[in-house]
């Protein structure tokens, strides 16, 4: 089976973020890393060409320049192959993104499983596997915390509301949306680091990828920080005296009463 996984680079969650010209961040001295649920879904796929023999991993992604330094990322795992869809558009638009990587991974006219991550920890918009499943013509299920593939057939369980679970069964090809708890991601070993130094990437425009212009739907407005939280507040006394002071204070003061 020829698997596939998409994934994401973002900044990293301890990176101090500060907005540039009111639309973006400023990059400068920003670490890049793996979406951290695009690690998920790369260990599942590993794990799946581990028990099929005679399976390739393929990780894509699309993004400028720099995304390659993920996409090493993912050869260091383990994966084989890599396909880098180049655009420098800071902001492409999901549906966009879901045709292009869809038109590149159907050039495979033998591709199986895709995973990714159920979203990107940069933007939160859990849509794009969704599209690209739309994409594709094919079976999806988000939030996916255990997976198994047997006789051609993919059984899936995933988190809905209150912890409860729901099992999917699918056919192959299928899009799996992976989140944390499906497994434990390993850590790329020194040799495999050294090996995908060496592996060549595939580099595809995104006319190559089957767009001839980019016709964003979603538009960036504007991009700011949200307001600092005012430190709490301590009422003193005893209770009975807290409490109205309590509610004189939500009363005329924060006006919430």
């Amino acid at each position: 089976m020829n698997i596939y996984v998409a994934i994401k680079q973002v900044p990293d969650t301890e990176a101090s973020l500060l907005v540039k010209d009111g639309v973006s961040i400023n990059e400068t001295d920003i670490k890049w890393i793996l979406s951290p649920y695009d690690e998920y879904a790369l260990e599942e796929a590993l794990k799946l060409k581990e028990k099929i023999p005679g399976s390739t991993v393929t990780v894509i992604s699309l993004g400028p320049n720099r995304v390659e330094s993920a996409i090493r990322t993912g050869l260091a795992m383990g994966a084989e192959n890599a396909i880098h869809i180049e655009t420098a558009e800071p902001f492409p638009d999901h549906k966009i993104i879901a045709a292009a990587l869809g038109n590149a991974i159907k050039q495979d006219a033998g591709y199986g499983i895709i995973f990714m991550g159920k979203q990107a920890i940069d933007d939160d918009s859990y849509l794009t596997h969704i599209y690209l499943a739309e994409h594709l013509g094919i079976p999806v299920a988000t939030n996916v915390i255990a997976f198994n593939h047997d006789n051609g057939k993919v059984v899936v369980e995933r988190e809905i509301d209150e912890g409860a679970r729901e099992k999917i069964e699918m056919s192959v090809p299928c899009v799996v949306g992976a989140t944390k708890g499906l497994n434990t991601p390993r850590y790329a070993s020194l040799m495999g680091i050294m090996k995908a130094k060496k592996i060549p990437i595939k580099k595809l425009s995104l006319q190559d990828a089957g767009i001839a212009q980019l016709d964003n739907k979603i538009k960036r407005e504007k991009l700011y920080a949200p307001p600092e939280k005012p430190q709490g507040r301590i009422i003193p006394g005893e209770p009975e005296d807290a409490v109205k002071e309590l509610v004189r204070v939500l009363k005329e003061e924060a006006k919430v009463l």
